[in-house]
């Protein structure tokens, strides 16, 4: 595999410019852009996408990598990290960055990242690896879903407007692929996007009736207020009897949802 300085200095070369004019593109000094061509350092993991955006290349081609190779074993580590989800999100981290020290600047494994650092409150890197997955990743899904994070993180930092600038960027949709897929396919393909499309609608309802419920309760309608809780806790306590579809799911909704039963529970005490 051709090591990333030689390949960024070939790319480079093909497009007949400088050291100094690629420099100034990723806003680093051009002494930068000869030490990794020289193979002495390697540019940061968050510089990757905007490197290969601008000779107008994947991340993967950038590094030479084999592509269904590399789909393959970062569906691995997607699937490794999402094991330690809901017990760890230090290990989430660890898992996704050596994931990402053997593809750097990977847009799967970046957007995965984004959710743990959102969930570890680190909200200067969600946004600092949301504007580059943004502006290079030639996938809409991850695109929005960098958007998304950074919008969360910029709410957390008690920056509303670039929050609200944030969510502008993402497209209102009032369908979805599985849903449409439930609709219309057939056989193993309807009932897989079914049972995802349930889950998820069941986990997102639960979401809205807690936000409706503590906003009602802020503003003194304490009967509304206790309704969406109860409709909310009656959802969840349904899907107890529901089972899981280990082909798709690590636990059902009831369990995935445990933290939020909780916090109703607490909202009706109250």
């Amino acid at each position: 595999m051709i090591k990333l300085g030689e390949k960024i200095k070939s790319l480079r070369k093909q497009k007949n410019i400088s050291q100094e004019v690629f420099a100034n593109y990723l806003g680093v000094s051009f002494q930068a852009v000869s030490k990794w061509e020289n193979g002495n350092t390697m540019p940061d993991v968050t510089m990757i996408p905007a490197i290969a955006s601008f000779f107008g290349v994947s991340t993967d081609e950038l590094f030479d990598f084999n592509l269904y190779e590399i789909e393959k074993n970062v569906e691995a580590i997607v699937d490794e990290y999402s094991k330690y989800w809901d017990k760890d999100k230090y290990k989430c981290e660890q898992i996704l960055r050596e994931g990402l020290k053997k593809y750097p600047g990977n847009d799967i494994l970046l957007d995965c990242l984004t959710d743990v650092l959102c969930e570890l409150g680190r909200n200067d890197e969600v946004i600092t690896i949301g504007k580059s997955l943004v502006e290079s990743t030639k996938h809409d899904d991850l695109r929005f879903d960098a958007y998304r994070s950074m919008a969360e993180a910029y709410k957390a930092k008690g920056e509303y407007q670039l929050a609200k600038d944030a969510i502008e960027h993402i497209p209102e949709i009032y369908f979805t692929k599985l849903g449409v897929a439930a609709q219309l396919l057939e056989g193993e393909e309807m009932y897989e996007a079914a049972q995802k499309q349930k889950n998820i609608s069941a986990c997102d309802l639960v979401d809205m009736l807690i936000i409706i419920g503590k906003y009602l309760k802020e503003n003194g309608e304490i009967e509304k207020a206790h309704s969406q809780f109860v409709i909310a806790q009656k959802i969840m306590n349904a899907f107890c009897d529901d089972f899981v579809e280990t082909k798709y799911f690590k636990a059902r909704v009831f369990e995935a949802t445990d933290e939020q039963l909780k916090e109703i529970e607490q909202l009706l005490c109250e």
